[in-house]
């Protein structure tokens, strides 16, 4: 091949690449994002966040960056196959949403690829990282505190119902990091003198005998624990709620807005919004165990008075005051 002929291939090949670049100079890579969720991908508001907050960092698909999207339609068992999958693929960093069951089968995956979570209850006394501060390892991403709140919802349900004697929690016991929080939940109920029924429900099958147990034991309100199951069936737990007249405690804005009587946390949306800074950290170069965990810092209490009206709740004023978010 002549000269004038090679001139004109590596001219040709830079053109495509990067077309207002200087001769010679390289692509900039792409980084390859693995999103591994642990919610339903048609109602996936987590990853359109996430998308989102991306693009206002200045990502641009296709040019910046590229996403593996996975999800395991709300069903933990299929977390390990999918977090496999996508270091197979061999992705820059994981994004795993879905909480402790989803981070861990990423960690279990991989301990090299950087992993961000969004949503994890405790992940230092879970283990997950050394410190909030430090994480450590191959992990950092973004805690939803929601050992704290949930102690926090029972209070302000007991705010709302002084008369609540029982009260039923709602949990999936295949979500393991839902046993510290319901072992704090229990602790707090003592010092609230309120009994406490834990009712399980591993799949949504199981939802239409947990809502009649709950009925059977004419407790005075129920609370919802964070869960992607859960979240995935807010509409159906809500009509289950309204069935049986029974005052419902939500983790999130979703289940006061959808019908039930009230929900308090942190909002998802920006966990999620945390943890894509994070992610554009690391693809430019930093560390995630030298990434500090972020952390909450606002928790919204919404309170649905329509809902309080139907079931002849008068809400105390001071909730009213306090209240982020009122749906008449």
């Amino acid at each position: 091949m002549n000269k004038r002929r090679k001139l004109m291939l590596a001219f040709g090949a830079g053109a495509l690449a990067a077309p207002f670049a200087s001769f010679g100079q390289q692509p900039a890579r792409i980084g390859r994002i693995g999103y591994l969720s642990g919610y339903r991908s048609d109602n996936d508001v987590r990853f359109a966040a996430f998308k989102q907050k991306l693009r206002d960092l200045g990502h641009v698909e296709g040019k910046t960056i590229s996403i593996d999207y996975l999800s395991t339609e709300a069903v933990y068992d299929r977390l390990p196959s999918a977090a496999a999958e996508l270091v197979r693929r061999n992705v820059d960093v994981i994004m795993a949403t879905g909480g402790t069951p989803a981070v861990t089968a990423a960690r279990n995956a991989t301990t090299t690829i950087p992993i961000v979570f969004a949503g994890v209850a405790d992940p230092v006394g879970q283990g997950i990282v050394a410190s909030l501060a430090r994480p450590g390892g191959n992990i950092t991403g973004a805690t939803d505190q929601s050992r704290d709140t949930a102690v926090k919802s029972l209070s302000l349900l007991k705010e709302m119902i002084p008369s609540a004697k029982r009260i039923a929690i709602l949990t999936n016991p295949t979500n393991s990091s839902l046993v510290f929080v319901l072992r704090d939940m229990q602790a707090a109920a003592k010092t609230l003198r309120l009994e406490i029924t834990v009712v399980n429900a591993k799949t949504p099958a199981d939802l239409e005998s947990a809502f009649a147990e709950i009925a059977r034991g004419r407790h005075a309100a129920l609370a919802i624990l964070s869960d992607a199951m859960f979240f995935a069936e807010t509409g159906r737990l809500v009509t289950l709620a309204e069935k049986h007249r029974l005052p419902t405690m939500g983790r999130q804005n979703v289940v006061a807005e959808k019908g039930g009587l009230m929900s308090y946390g942190s909002n998802p949306l920006d966990l999620v919004r945390s943890a894509a800074v994070l992610v554009d950290k690391i693809l430019k170069g930093a560390k995630p165990g030298d990434l500090p965990i972020e952390q909450p810092t606002k928790f919204e209490l919404v309170i649905n008075r329509k809902t309080a009206k139907a079931l002849g709740i008068t809400i105390p004023p001071a909730l009213l005051i306090s209240a982020d978010k009122v749906i008449e």
